[in-house]
């Protein structure tokens, strides 16, 4: 069949006509059109049409038999859901026509397969009408504009109304059937702004403040219990470590008990002599000073003693198997976080200040990106966005402005990378995680204007950067752009045009189903 292709533009969505003239895929063949059951027929003749028209939350491509008055005409309307793109496999399609005021409106409910309803048209009298369709899906009802039609006589049959339209290229088909079958998106070429950026290598650490390193104050033995995990989420002054003080290996049990006796013989001896000059002071047989000094030693020799108990109590319970009834010390994190590191293990006999384990604050975080002197003069204090893409990152991580600041910039350039370390602090959880060195892009004040498209609609055709229009439901036109600026995940080109439709999503599809195309056209057979 031959389908009359057209281009409409109403308002904000285009209409044309349908694809009989786009290149079929080889491995298609010859009946690669859709097959639309025990109601199928081969549309003939000049006047047949097809229609493609985007709403808000549907897209219609209908495909038509000429326009008779008093006759059928059949329309195989494809429903595409664009929240997702798949076919609409449960709903009401209706196609209005409407002059001077008055509707006729054609309803079919019962689709002939997942997204193809096979709608009837008799309309009654001939003329030109505005043609339009509504759909109610399972959640949403739109109605969608489509242009006009004529309807006409058996001698002079109608269809879409509207001059022809040049592609200016050739047409690739990729049907519906593939659209529906794999990841597929499409969206309006907009006008837009972005920032200018300034990209350089960074990595992501902890503020200053943020980190600290837990040691242990003094030899000691490590509890079980409370035990720290890496990743553990804790409270400011939460204890992390439980130690025992530890005595050591070399000093015998009968040794201590020695030290012990004699540290509270000692004591004993002292504070007898402390009572006996206290009772002296009030009748001046001694001095002030002396009684001083006796206080003085008996503070100092029940220090001693009671480190020699403590010692000995711990070194019979450990050497016995039992649990340490010596005094503990916890350890505690100065403030909230996440563990980062363990270095030790429970019952491990540790050294005076030797490190327990480290505690990180990841939130907020410093990122030092190391910019080119001339970017980071343009940087200010504040309004900067950040997009960093860490290692194995398959999309960069965004922070909007309003969570950025910036803390610093060094005052003079690396000599050895010509480089100004320019330090931003991030509100929010670390992202890439702590540590991660990254690719990072620095959004500056300054503005660029063009047509915006996301970075999935490039694609990478031997070398050239393309993108795939979307003339009609079913046809689509390579177009070679020039990428000018790019901000994150979006980008500035040249070679589209406002109001045109690009494949945000399946390009490389596209791009398959032109290299095994056969060279020849093919309509759909129904």
């Amino acid at each position: 069949m031959t389908l009359d292709r057209r281009i409409f533009p109403i308002a904000a969505l285009l209409v044309v006509g349908g694809c009989s003239s786009a290149e079929a895929p080889k491995d298609q063949g010859d009946d690669h059109g859709h097959d639309h059951g025990d109601g199928g027929h081969d549309h003939g003749g000049e006047a047949s049409w097809a229609v493609t028209a985007w709403g808000e939350h549907f897209e219609i491509f209908a495909e038509a038999d000429p326009l008779v008055a008093g006759e059928v005409s059949k329309s195989h309307t494809h429903v595409t859901i664009m929240r997702d793109f798949s076919p609409l496999r449960d709903g009401l399609v209706e196609i209005i026509l409407r002059r001077d005021g008055e509707e006729t409106v054609f309803t079919e409910e019962l689709p002939l397969r997942d997204g193809i309803f096979d709608v009837s048209i008799r309309p009654e009298t001939e003329g030109v009408y505005d043609l339009s369709f509504r759909v109610e899906g399972a959640v949403r009802t739109e109605k969608i504009p489509a242009g006009t039609v004529r309807v006409g006589n058996a001698s002079d049959p109608g269809g879409l109304e509207g001059a022809e339209a040049d592609p200016g290229g050739e047409v690739i088909a990729f049907l519906k059937e593939q659209q529906w079958q794999t990841a597929f998106s499409t969206a309006w070429a907009l006008e837009g702004d972005l920032h200018l950026v300034a990209r350089g290598p960074g990595r992501v650490r902890p503020m200053a403040g943020g980190e600290v390193v837990l040691a242990a104050p003094m030899s000691a033995v490590v509890g079980g219990e409370p035990w720290p995990h890496v990743g553990r989420e804790v409270a400011a002054s939460e204890p992390l470590f439980a130690l025992t003080p530890h005595v050591a290996a070399d000093r015998s049990l009968a040794e201590l008990e020695s030290v012990e006796t004699e540290r509270r013989a000692e004591l004993g001896v002292a504070e007898e002599r402390l009572k006996r000059l206290e009772s002296l002071l009030p009748v001046q047989a001694t001095s002030p000073a002396e009684v001083e000094a006796a206080r003085a030693r008996v503070t100092a020799l029940r220090a001693q003693h009671q480190a020699a108990r403590s010692d000995l109590d711990t070194a019979r319970s450990g050497r016995s198997g039992g649990a340490a009834i010596g005094a503990t010390v916890s350890v505690v994190t100065p403030f909230a976080g996440q563990i980062a590191d363990v270095r030790v293990s429970p019952g491990q006999i540790v050294a005076a200040g030797q490190t327990l384990g480290r505690v990180v604050r990841v939130e907020p975080f410093w990122v030092e990106v190391f910019l080119r002197p001339g970017y980071a003069i343009e940087l200010d204090g504040g309004g900067t966005g950040l997009s960093l893409r860490g290692p194995g990152m398959s999309e960069s991580v965004t922070v909007e402005p309003e969570r950025v600041r910036l803390v610093s910039k060094s005052p003079e350039v690396d000599s050895r990378q010509g480089t100004v370390t320019c330090t931003f602090e991030v509100a929010g959880n670390a992202s890439p995680l702590l540590g991660s060195a990254v690719e990072a892009e620095v959004t500056l004040p300054q503005t660029r204007s063009g047509i915006v498209v996301p970075a999935s609609a490039i694609v990478d055709d031997g070398g050239t950067d393309v993108v795939y229009l979307q003339l009609d439901g079913e046809g689509f036109l390579r177009r070679q752009v020039e990428i000018s600026l790019r901000q994150g995940s979006s980008l500035l080109v040249r070679g589209v045009d406002a109001g045109e439709r690009v494949v945000t999503v399946g390009g490389s599809a596209i791009r398959r189903a032109t290299l095994v195309s056969s060279g020849v056209g093919h309509g759909h057979v129904h």
